[in-house]
């Protein structure tokens, strides 16, 4: 690699890191006024990408964090009559988290929020700039491996 490509990767992944930073930002303005944190949201979406309600130690590996970062997670969403503990089933000793019908309410301000954060940060690309956008990052993200997007 030249030290011309290496310099122009490096200021690639000097504006990913930025825009990935505004997007952040963008979408914590928009969260704030539900009283809910990107991992809140995280979390939520998480729980409502499940069949059934997940144990603690499987939305900790979902999310990629500790479990007792779970807990924090969890204690305050319920709070907010989100989620709630259920137990498990088959072992009582196993808690689950599922959705309440207020935490499904908020995952549809939710996803308003992002789509009004998103838009506010892609405001100044065309119809045509966003779908070649949406291209590059579909390529980047994608699983060398398998050949298909990874939508972690």
């Amino acid at each position: 690699m030249t030290t011309e490509t290496g310099e122009a990767t490096g200021n690639l992944a000097d504006q990913l890191l930025r825009l990935t930073r505004r997007l952040h930002r963008t979408q914590k303005e928009h969260l704030r006024p539900l009283g809910i944190t990107p991992a809140m949201a995280r979390l939520l979406r998480t729980a409502a990408h499940s069949p059934e309600p997940l144990r603690m130690v499987d939305l900790a590996q979902r999310l990629d964090v500790v479990p007792r970062a779970v807990t924090s997670l969890v204690d305050g969403l319920e709070a907010y009559g989100m989620v709630r503990r259920v137990p498990d089933p088959a072992n009582r000793r196993v808690v689950r988290v599922e959705l309440t019908d207020d935490g499904r309410a908020a995952l549809e301000q939710l996803r308003a929020a992002r789509r009004a954060a998103a838009e506010e940060l892609l405001a100044p690309l065309g119809p045509e700039q966003r779908r070649q956008l949406g291209d590059l990052l579909t390529a980047l993200v994608a699983d060398p491996g398998s050949g298909r997007a990874n939508c972690a």
